[in-house]
Parts: structure tokens; C-alpha cells; sequence
């Protein structure tokens, strides 16, 4: 990559790094309340090592890489948490993800190499669906107070499930962020059964559509919904079943992707 690109991704880097360190620091029961949910949600029992997962995949991009797509998912899991590994999409969707870009060298991407993964919230949870049960936890039965006090003034204090959706709005902002310094590379958004309104990731959805809309002004021309598109999830081999399940004959695979892509970019964006 250029060396302007270069200086550009890694003061996003950065900021991403120091953000989610922030975040962390502002949820001292995040721990606590993550290993409730794997002690009591009857799947394989394990020791929650990371509450806010940076990934840190983007510390072995170098200047010399290029990145051909940003893949943004839902958020850490199991493996993506254990501080042996701390990245995301190494689970078993990672490797159906590495699998497909394998076998389909026409699209010239490896996927461990020429991708920048993000999520959606850098939060994480055993499950997606288990952040809604977090956010209830952490929030609380009790109503919340005022605030507290700093010098004569009250200052009002996040509710848990606030600092969860500004984790979000700030995960959107941030692939913009990165996606304006790698433009014209897409951006594939893969699973968006939960951010229709009411699900886990409105927050980001509301946030994404805000910046990416073709009349906003914060998108270069090369970063706006053009560039953007949303697929099934990679987990369960949903992507690869739905891309063959609409396939259309004399389609190149570039060409079904970018129908497919923009389809449900519609259902999720309304444009």
C-alpha cells in the first residue's frame, strides 16, 4: 500500500486499539457478567479471558500488504476471545470464510491476507443473541439514579446498555473509518438477521445506514452504499448455501455476489 494508506490505517489502528481498551475500562462487571452467561447457557464451559476483543489481526497487516476487502461480522465468540488467539473469525466461520475465498481463486482475495475483519461491537458474548441477555444483566432490575456528582454539577452515568450500543456506533464509524482509506475496496456485511429494528445490532444499523446513505456528506464518493454489501452469515455454511440457492445461469460469481449483496443491502438499508 501507499505510504499515505499506510499512515492512515495505522492511526486507525490505533484509535481502534486505545478504544476498546476505553471500553473496557468503563465496564468493570463486563467480566463477571459474560461468565454468568457461559456458566448458565449450557454449551461448553470455558473462562471468559477477553470481555472487549481488539483484534489483533491488524497488527500483522504491513506496508507491503494489500487489502482487497473489509468483512465486518457479528461479534467475539469462544475462540475469538481466548487470549491465545484475540481475532476474530477463527472459529469454525472463519474457516468456512478461508475456505470459500480458497476455492475460488478468481476473486483474488486471501482471506488472511488481503481482509481486514471487524465486527459489529468488539463485545463478547457466547452467543450473539446472548447480548441481549447481557445488556438485561448488566442494566439491572433497580430504576437508574440521577447521577453523580463532579465538581457541583451532575454528571449522568451510562446505562450498561448504552455503553453496548456506543460500541456499536462506534464499530460503524470505525469501518468507514478504514473503509475511506482503502476505497474503492467492498465492504461485505455478513449476517443482518439481528439488525433489523429491535435486534442486538440496531444500534449499528442506525449508525451504518446515517453514514453510508448516498446523500451523507461524511462518505467519499467511493466509500458509499455502491461499495457496500450484506450476505448471510459464514457460520453454518449459510453464505455458500445462499449463494448457490440464487445463483443465476451465465453469472459470473463476482456478478451473483454483487446482485445478492446489494438485494439484501435493500432489506436492511432501504436503498
Amino acid at each position: 500500500m501507499e505510504t499515505k494508506t499506510w499512515r492512515k490505517f495505522s492511526a486507525i489502528r490505533n484509535k481502534y486499539r486505545e478504544a476498546v481498551e476505553t471500553l473496557r475500562q468503563s465496564l468493570p462487571k463486563l467480566r463477571a457478567l459474560q461468565q454468568e452467561l457461559v456458566n448458565h447457557r449450557g454449551g461448553p464451559a470455558y473462562i471468559v479471558e477477553t470481555p472487549v476483543v481488539y483484534n489483533s489481526a491488524l497488527d500483522d497487516v504491513a506496508p507491503g500488504d494489500e487489502i482487497r476487502l473489509i468483512l465486518v461480522a457479528d461479534n467475539p465468540g469462544r475462540r475469538e476471545q481466548a487470549a491465545e488467539n484475540r481475532r476474530y473469525l477463527i472459529g469454525p466461520s472463519g474457516k468456512i470464510a478461508e475456505k470459500f475465498f480458497r476455492e475460488h481463486p478468481e476473486l483474488n482475495i486471501n482471506f488472511r491476507k488481503n481482509v481486514i475483519i471487524l465486527n459489529k461491537t468488539p463485545i463478547h458474548t457466547p452467543r450473539t443473541a446472548d447480548l441481549r441477555e447481557l445488556r438485561r444483566l448488566g442494566d439491572g432490575p433497580e430504576p437508574r439514579q440521577g447521577g453523580a456528582k463532579n465538581s457541583g454539577r451532575t454528571v449522568k452515568i451510562p446505562a450498561f446498555s448504552e455503553r453496548l450500543a456506543e460500541s456499536q456506533e462506534f464499530m460503524a464509524r470505525l469501518l468507514l473509518e478504514f473503509h475511506r482509506t482503502f476505497a474503492p475496496v467492498p465492504v461485505w456485511i455478513t449476517g443482518y438477521s439481528e439488525m433489523k429494528p429491535g435486534g442486538v445490532f440496531e444500534p449499528y444499523t442506525k449508525t451504518l445506514g446515517d453514514l453510508y446513505r448516498p446523500e451523507s456528506p461524511n462518505a467519499t464518493p467511493a466509500a458509499r452504499s455502491a461499495e457496500l454489501f450484506f450476505f448471510h452469515h459464514f457460520s453454518m455454511n449459510q453464505f455458500t448455501i445462499d449463494l448457490h440457492r440464487q445463483a443465476a445461469p451465465g453469472e459470473t460469481l463476482a456478478e451473483t455476489l454483487s446482485r445478492i449483496g446489494r438485494a439484501y443491502r435493500r432489506r436492511v438499508l432501504g436503498w
